[in-house]
C-alpha cells in the first residue's frame, strides 16, 4: 500500500533564499532611508556647542562660489522662497542651512533672507563637533 508510505521530510531552500533575499533588500532601503539628507557638503564649520537635531524637512546647501541647492537639486534664493512658502505650514517647516568652511556670511545671510521670505521660522546651520 503506497498511499500509508511515510516520506521523507524534506526542506525546501528556494523560498528561504527568496525571502532573505527580500529582508535583505529591504534592510538595504530601509537603511539608506534612516541616513538623513546630509547632503555633499563635506566640510562643514565645526562649533563647540553643536545640538543634533531631527532631520531637516529642507536641506539648502551653499558650495563653493555662492552656488545653492535645495535637496540636491540647483536653486536660487527666488525658488527657495517659493519653495518654502509652497510647504502646506511653512512656520512649521525645519529648514537647515549647511555651508562648507568656504561659505561666507553673506551667502548665509542671502538663504535665511530666502528662507524667511517664505515664512519659515525654523532654521538650523548644519556644524560637526571639534576633533578632541
Amino acid at each position: 500500500m503506497r498511499y500509508f508510505e511515510t516520506r521523507k521530510a524534506r526542506i525546501e531552500i528556494i523560498p528561504m533564499i527568496d525571502i532573505m533575499l527580500f529582508l535583505l533588500v529591504f534592510f538595504a532601503m530601509l537603511t539608506l532611508r534612516m541616513i538623513p539628507s546630509s547632503g555633499h557638503v563635506s566640510k562643514l564649520p565645526t562649533s563647540s556647542t553643536a545640538a543634533t537635531i531631527p532631520p531637516p524637512k529642507l536641506l539648502v546647501e551653499i558650495h563653493a562660489g555662492g552656488q545653492l541647492f535645495v535637496d540636491g537639486q540647483p536653486a536660487t534664493p527666488a525658488a527657495i522662497t517659493q519653495r518654502v512658502h509652497a510647504a502646506a505650514e511653512p512656520s512649521k517647516l525645519a529648514v537647515t542651512i549647511a555651508g562648507g568652511d568656504d561659505a561666507s556670511l553673506q551667502q548665509v545671510m542671502i538663504v535665511i533672507d530666502a528662507v524667511r521670505s517664505g515664512g519659515a521660522t525654523q532654521i538650523g546651520l548644519a556644524t560637526r563637533a571639534p576633533q578632541p
